[in-house]
């Protein structure tokens, strides 16, 4: 079974969300550390993915109309 764009880019956008909680409790923790700066690069490939993944299956639902 095929997910559709809008599917995956809710999965997305919760994962970078995710990621994003992680780096401010990991801040909060130890302060900023190369792992935190990988979580928040993480999360903004996942919110960047999610965002386009979203507006590419509502570009694609208007052409088949």
């Amino acid at each position: 079974m095929r997910r559709s764009p809008l599917f995956s880019g809710f999965i997305y956008l919760l994962l970078g969300s995710l990621f994003t909680y992680f780096a401010i409790q990991d801040v909060q923790k130890s302060g900023w550390s190369f792992f935190s700066y990988l979580l928040v690069v993480l999360a903004t490939f996942d919110f960047g993915s999610g965002i386009r993944m979203i507006f590419f299956y509502i570009k694609f639902k208007d052409k088949l109309k």
